[in-house]
């Protein structure tokens, strides 16, 4: 497939649309989306025979016979024998998605002092690593072309790891991002209107998805962490980002900066009149460096550091209270290294936002690490992938 067929594919992401599909649709479309139909219902499940993919999906047999007919003959999916029977007649044979055919590459470059990539499976387990430090030899953190030049040797370097056919290459990036993979704007990065999916897919001939990071970990937190419901996901790096998932739709906004909260100035230290600055934006308070620094500076005067981690947990309630009102969401999830988010900072940031919500209505609100470890962009990677070549999330 073309990187044209990864974003234009039935199962692809895109404004509006289901992550998972679910029912049957308008005859034009019914092929492709039938197809998706069928290969979630065996990712999610696997093991099932031709008349249980009949029954779960509410297709026809002769539908289903004739679509997985076309996925064995392309090796998506494989026969694993036959049921053991529990009544007469010939066992059932079943079915499940060719988890082995193909890999997938997936990177990260969300990370304040490194870029991050993975050879994975179907299923999102990491088969083999690599990253690429940001800084050179003098401390100088690589941005333009020089990051630029990091992410296509990073890349080539998975690329050439990969044990079996690559399915397509997913990357998670920190910044704006539109649908056809271009950086909009990545400015700890240095990037403007970096096109950044066509120039991978120029370097390597495969398939290749780019997303916003935190994009990127939310379908993470949703595909493998079991989420179920509408779900927002802080995103705490070298910036700060979110992604949001509501009535099972990825979120992007107007001109693809849903989630970017780390610019969005918290607070009312400047008065009520005051313009925007950047040093009055969340960003200022939450990212990782200056966590970090702020840490530092606490340690180095002999003083407990934990008010650094509180007060950038409160900014960071005070940013996402109205957010948590308008939608009436119950569950937040911080995805960051977790010493130091998780603690102080997160207790600080449900504290907030349940002072500054209606209690009745946000009794229950959750604030919780992401159950994917420092993997979730690239395993969200590997999402991109998967939903935009085979329609599977």
């Amino acid at each position: 497939m073309t990187t044209t067929d990864v974003l234009g594919s039935a199962g692809g992401l895109g404004p509006g649309k289901a992550l998972r599909p679910r029912s049957k649709v308008l005859p034009e479309h019914a092929r492709s989306h039938n197809r998706s139909l069928v290969l979630q219902t065996l990712y999610r499940s696997g093991e099932q025979s031709r008349a249980d993919l009949a029954r779960e999906t509410g297709l026809t047999r002769v539908t289903v016979s004739d679509l997985v007919a076309e996925l064995l003959a392309e090796g998506l999916v494989v026969e694993l024998g036959q049921r053991e029977a529990a009544r007469p007649g010939k066992p059932a044979v079943l079915l499940d998605i060719n988890r082995t055919a193909h890999q997938i590459v997936g990177v990260d470059l969300s990370d304040h002092d490194r870029f991050r990539g993975a050879v994975m499976d179907l299923d999102g387990e990491l088969l083999a690593t690599a990253e690429v430090p940001l800084e050179d030899g003098d401390g100088v953190s690589a941005t333009g072309e020089a990051a630029l030049a990091k992410v296509h040797a990073l890349v080539a370097q998975l690329v050439a790891t990969a044990t079996a056919p690559i399915l397509g290459i997913g990357v998670g990036s920190p910044g704006v991002v539109d649908l056809t993979g271009t950086i909009l704007t990545a400015p700890n990065l240095g990037w403007t209107d970096v096109r950044l999916q066509d120039d991978l897919h120029r370097l390597t001939g495969l398939p290749v998805v780019v997303a916003n990071d935190a994009n990127a970990a939310v379908l993470a937190e949703h595909s493998y962490g079991g989420a179920t419901g509408d779900m927002m996901l802080i995103r705490v790096g070298h910036g700060i980002g979110a992604g949001l998932i509501i009535a099972g739709t990825l979120v992007y906004g107007s001109h693809f900066a849903a989630g970017e909260i780390g610019q969005v100035m918290v607070g009312t230290d400047l008065g009520l009149d005051a313009t925007y600055t950047r040093e009055q934006v969340l960003e200022h308070w939450l990212s990782v460096p200056q966590l970090q620094r702020g840490i530092r500076e606490a340690e180095a005067a002999g003083r407990d550091a934990t008010p650094v981690l509180r007060e950038a947990g409160q900014r960071l309630g005070i940013s996402l209270a109205p957010v948590v009102g308008a939608l009436n969401l119950s569950e937040l999830v911080l995805s960051g290294p977790t010493e130091l988010l998780d603690g102080p900072l997160a207790e600080a940031t449900i504290h907030t936002l349940r002072n500054r919500t209606m209690a009745e209505n946000h009794a229950d609100l959750a604030v919780r690490m992401t159950t994917q470890g420092q993997d979730i962009v690239l395993r969200g990677a590997a999402v991109l992938v998967l939903s935009g070549q085979l329609g599977v999330s």
